[in-house]
């Protein structure tokens, strides 16, 4: 997969990009992560890349000019249009046939595994990071094809979310990890938050780990592992439960906790 990123600021990727699981997967071949300084696509001697707002206020906005010439110039579009149109009476585009173009922006669509999935199709990603107060409007209007928040909260900048959606979306991809199962029983991946994990050495400061994970029996370890995330999404998350996908299993063993907590008051 590539991504193509639009910042102000590119030396923000490197110190995370090369190094770890991020660094191996582009050593590989597997991601291509393209980093775009859009003061390159200025045409003045400042390299300016934002101005006032009209109608007054505080702060400053993103110019419109530099940011489509910079997506524009390095996807070969001839108009912005190519990729925004409304394509609501044709044929729905198939995901590796059309390039997302998104805008990171606390307006935009909050950030969660699904999303991840969803993007993880597309064979390349542009990623704009917004700064100052934001962007012109015309760029959210007719350039970029998708907005994405990673909260509800404010960033100076959309150069850490851009760095979360890329890490987020790469470890989905095949060979990415080092187990190809291994982004299967993540939190959230499944529905549930993931159950707890022990390594060596089984006892530490006289804590064991459970019993069950010695046994080298697969069934029992996987069945105490789903057990263990349903207690665990109860606990800590249980408006998950109200959307994941539960087996008649996980519904009686929840009907049983909840009988026991009953019976403890």
């Amino acid at each position: 997969m590539q991504f193509e990123v639009f910042t102000l600021l590119p030396e923000i990727f490197p110190p995370y990009l090369d190094n770890s699981i991020m660094k191996r997967a582009r050593e590989r071949g597997l991601i291509d992560v393209r980093v775009h300084n859009i003061r390159d696509y200025t045409h003045d001697k400042h390299h300016t890349t934002d101005d006032t707002p009209y109608g007054g206020g505080g702060g400053m906005v993103m110019k419109p000019e530099p940011v489509f010439e910079a997506i524009e110039t390095v996807l070969g579009l001839n108009a912005p249009f190519d990729l925004a149109q409304d394509n609501s009476d044709q044929t729905p585009p198939k995901p590796d046939s059309i390039i997302p173009i998104i805008l990171l922006t606390p307006q935009g669509r909050v950030f969660n595994q699904s999303i991840a999935q969803e993007l993880s199709q597309h064979k390349r990603i542009v990623l704009l990071c917004g700064r100052y107060e934001g962007v012109d409007e015309r760029i959210r209007e007719h350039l970029v094809t998708d907005e994405i928040s990673i909260g509800d909260y404010v960033l100076t900048g959309g150069e850490l979310p851009s760095l979360i959606l890329i890490d987020a979306i790469s470890r989905l991809l095949p060979d990415v990890l080092g187990d190809p199962t291994g982004a299967e029983d993540d939190s959230h991946a499944m529905g549930l938050l993931e159950y707890p994990h022990y390594t060596r050495p089984p006892e530490f400061r006289g804590w064991k780990i459970p019993e069950v994970l010695l046994t080298g029996a697969h069934a029992k370890i996987d069945k105490w592992r789903r057990e263990q995330a349903l207690l665990r999404t109860l606990k800590k998350r249980p408006d998950m439960l109200e959307k994941a996908e539960l087996t008649k299993a996980d519904l009686k063993f929840l009907k049983n906790l909840e009988s026991e907590e009953r019976s403890e008051k």
